[in-house]
Parts: C-alpha cells; structure tokens; sequence
C-alpha cells in the first residue's frame, strides 16, 4: 500500500529524530533481540497461531534476520504495528526493521528517510466481494460500499480507478485487517480492497472462504519489501544482503535439508562464499563467516518460506507468479556474492 497525504503532514522533527546515526547493529546485540515490526495479524505474513507464536512470511524473514545477527532465529521482539502506526515506529526506534506488505514508494524512501532493502512480494491492489454479489468485475461496483485501510493510499488509487470508469462508491475507513474482516463480513461494506496477496490471506480465514471472489482488475503496483531507516549503512546492508542470501539460496539449490551438507564444502564457487567457507563476506558485514548460513537454516531459503506460508499448499493459495525466481520466468533476482 502507498504512502498517504496525513503522512506528509507528520513533523520533519520527529523523523530527523528517529533517523538511525549509526550503530544499529550494535543496539540490537546490546538488547539481545532485534525489534521487528510487523501488521497487527494477516494469516501467512504475519500472525499469532493458537499458542501465540507469531508465524509468516514476514515473520520468517525477521528470523532470518535475528538469526544472521545474534546467531538465534527466536531472539526476536515482534511489534504489531497499523497502516498508521508503522512508520513513526520505525522512525522512533521502537523497532530496528519493518517486515509488514509495505510499498517501496518515492516518497517513503526519500521524504520519510526510510532505507527498502530490496523487494520480497510483487503484489497489486485487488477487490475481493461476496460471491452471492454475482459481480465479475470490478467495473460493476457502481454505487459500491467499500472497506479501505487508513494509512495507505489505497483510497487513493480506489478514487483513481472509480473516476477513471465513471463509476461511484462510498468509503468505509478501516485501521486494521482485523476489523476490515469484521466490516467486511457483517456487511458494512460490500467490497474490501487492499493488496491481492492481503484478500487471499483474509479470505483464506473467513469459516466459508469459497463464498468470496477476488476480483481480476489488479489497479496498481505494489512492490512489498521490507525497510530500515536512513543514515546507518551497515545495517541496511546486514538486512538487504540477509534477503538476497535467501534469494540465492534458492537460485543455488541450497536448503534447510542439505544445508549442512553444503556447508562442508561445495564445487561452486558462490554457494562456498554464501556460507562463508571462502572468502571473507561476513567480516564486511561486521558479522561471522557463516551468518548467511544461520540466515537460511532458521527458516529455509525464499522459495521455502514461501511455499510453507503462502504458497499454492497453503490456504492461501498464492502462484509464485512474479515472485518466482528470475530463472523461472519471475522477478526474484539478486546481486551476486562475490
């Protein structure tokens, strides 16, 4: 979801503030976790399960992140944050990285002084309505009710889109997924729209999630990744080289099962410099030899998580799609490690 106009209107003095000076990384070994912020709960990026562990996409990549610093996947504090709360939390120092669906935009990267370390999720805005609507298309919503999350500038793009078809519709503001479900479901609203890969997690925990459709207009780009503040280039590189290790890691063929086979020693040049049994890489970062293996063997590579949290196998449902790997028709590419 993009950056809204109320955030412009935020004062400069609180983000000058938060921006880091440097010394993130030392402010996480000195805490002993690292503060990750992610959405208040979307089942299969970001979410509690029945025994209050937190579980995801996002989630997983917060581990990963714990993992390649503090040598430990589970020393991470998760901050459920809101489309409104997200950037002064970041900003503030209340969490060192935000893993939760947000856009990389111009404006976030440049006015907010935030620092994205790369892409994790290709995704578009979407619709979702009830089957019983009988609406194939979203150009039949003339006159629609419509859940839309504060925070964003998804009612920006919905206004974009209406006016661009001549058609009308009434807003019905919403601060969390929870709530839009809620909405959603009691019938307050007759539509809810947010990022595709949001309403296939939403729908997949409504109790009869066939009587739901997403719509086929995807209305915008959203690029989703995750992000750090300006001004500390050590940690942007720890966290933006933790996401493409991942990324590599699938490219290669290295996994959580024959990660420790790999690490004794490989005929590829690459794999051996990603799990540091060549070359200095980690020392770069300021972190051990193999803090890319620790990365990857906390939840597995990206094609892993993926498959594991919102895969086809999922009830989610989700396509690899653009975020298959560049070799495999997708979008998913990083530098190499050399």
């Amino acid at each position: 979801m993009k950056a809204t106009p109320f955030l412009s209107t935020m004062s400069a003095a609180v983000f000058v503030a938060g921006m880091a000076t440097g010394a993130t990384l030392d402010d996480v070994r000195a805490n002993g976790e690292l503060k990750c912020g992610v959405s208040t709960g979307l089942v299969g990026f970001a979410a509690p399960d029945a025994s209050g562990r937190w579980e995801g996409f996002d989630v997983s990549f917060c581990r990963s992140v714990a993992a390649a610093v503090l040598g430990d996947p589970e020393k991470v504090q998760f901050v459920p944050t809101t489309g409104k709360t997200r950037f002064t939390a970041l900003a503030s120092g209340e969490v060192d990285l935000l893993a939760r669906n947000t856009t990389w935009t111009f404006s976030r990267d440049v006015d907010l002084k935030f620092s994205f370390i790369g892409v994790n999720y290709y995704d578009g805005q979407g619709f979702m309505v009830p089957k019983e609507l009988g609406v194939a298309s979203a150009k039949d919503l003339d006159g629609a009710t419509v859940c839309i999350q504060t925070g964003t500038t998804t009612e920006l793009n919905l206004a974009d889109f209406f006016r661009s078809n001549n058609i009308s519709y009434e807003p019905v503001p919403i601060e969390t997924n929870a709530e839009a479900q809620q909405q959603y479901l009691s019938g307050a609203c007759d539509v809810y729209t947010t990022d595709a890969s949001g309403l296939a997690a939403t729908r997949a925990s409504f109790e009869n999630a066939d009587e739901h459709v997403l719509l086929p207009e995807i209305i915008s780009k959203e690029p989703l990744g995750p992000l750090v503040r300006h001004g500390d280039d050590q940690w942007s590189d720890i966290v933006r080289w933790t996401l493409n290790a991942l990324v590599t890691a699938e490219e290669l063929g290295v996994t959580s099962a024959n990660l420790a086979e790999m690490q004794k020693g490989t005929n590829n040049p690459e794999i051996n410099r990603l799990l540091g049994t060549e070359g200095d890489l980690g020392a770069m970062l300021g972190l051990d030899a193999d803090w890319a293996m620790k990365a990857i063997g906390a939840e597995g590579n990206y094609g892993e998580v993926f498959e594991k949290t919102i895969g086809e196998a999922t009830p989610i449902g989700l396509a690899r799609g653009l975020n298959a790997q560049w070799t495999q028709g997708g979008l998913i590419y990083s530098p190499p490690f050399r």
